[in-house]
């Protein structure tokens, strides 16, 4: 690939930090951005000891002028960025009837503002470029998830805002596409179980008895498919959401 620039958002631990890790040692430098500049540093750490090129930016994504600030220091730091994901995310769980205005706006805020906002940042230095790879994080929630009404909008919201990204930008060389992940082990997941009042081996034995592989995701899975979808081979592939949840969704 030739030398290229990523920007991977909610890149401090999870599979924001693994997507990180795959795309440095696929050879890009990655601008690991996370709410505090300093909750990246272990990520950024981990690239640079095995030989790859990453910087820690601190940016709320919600924040329009956090973000512009964010992508022009990328581009001073690392070159012009033409790999987005759009990673960042937050739970705030309830049933609809107890959720409040601000746990409702608050998920919305970060997940689809926020990529609509390092999108919007991000297009003008892939235009230049005439290649570009925007990739963001959606879920198999965006299918309906009790306890989720805010998580699950913005979830397929997101399918939406990547369809449409794909055939604003196709014309300038630049591709979208969602992964929409199942169960993936992560600090969230556990925090679902925590939420249903659930030990956590019951609730992801349960869960992985659903699984037609027979296993429970890790964050590793979610980045190789990243992987392949910011390469230059995935070229004509864009506007597709692409499931990574061990088995067909319905």
């Amino acid at each position: 690939m030739t030398e290229r620039t990523a920007i991977v958002t909610g890149a401090a631990r999870g599979i924001g930090a693994a997507i990180a890790r795959r795309l440095a040692a696929d050879g890009l430098a990655v601008a690991v951005v996370d709410l505090e500049e300093s909750a990246c540093a272990s990520t950024v750490e981990e690239i640079v000891d095995a030989g790859g090129k990453a910087a820690a930016i601190g940016a709320d994504v919600s924040d329009e002028q956090a973000v512009a600030r964010a992508v022009a220091a990328v581009a001073e730091r690392l070159g012009a960025p033409t790999v987005l994901v759009n990673n960042a995310g937050i739970i705030r769980d309830d049933l609809m009837f107890k959720m409040t205005v601000e746990d409702w706006d608050t998920v919305m805020n970060v997940h689809l503002r926020g990529a609509f906002l390092m999108s919007r940042a991000a297009q003008q230095y892939m235009v230049q470029a005439g290649f570009g790879r925007i990739v963001n994080l959606s879920s198999t929630s965006a299918l309906g998830s009790r306890g989720q009404v805010n998580y699950s909008a913005a979830k397929a919201g997101l399918q939406g805002f990547t369809k449409t990204l794909a055939i604003e930008l196709g014309k300038f060389g630049i591709t979208a596409n969602a992964i929409a992940p199942g169960f993936i082990e992560t600090e969230m997941t556990r925090a679902t179980a925590q939420r249903m009042g659930v030990e956590w081996e019951d609730f992801r034995s349960a869960v992985i008895a659903r699984i037609p592989v027979g296993r429970s995701g890790l964050p590793e899975d979610v980045a190789h498919t990243a992987s392949f979808l910011v390469s230059e081979a995935a070229g004509f592939v864009s506007g597709q959401v692409i499931y990574v949840a061990g088995g067909p969704t319905t």
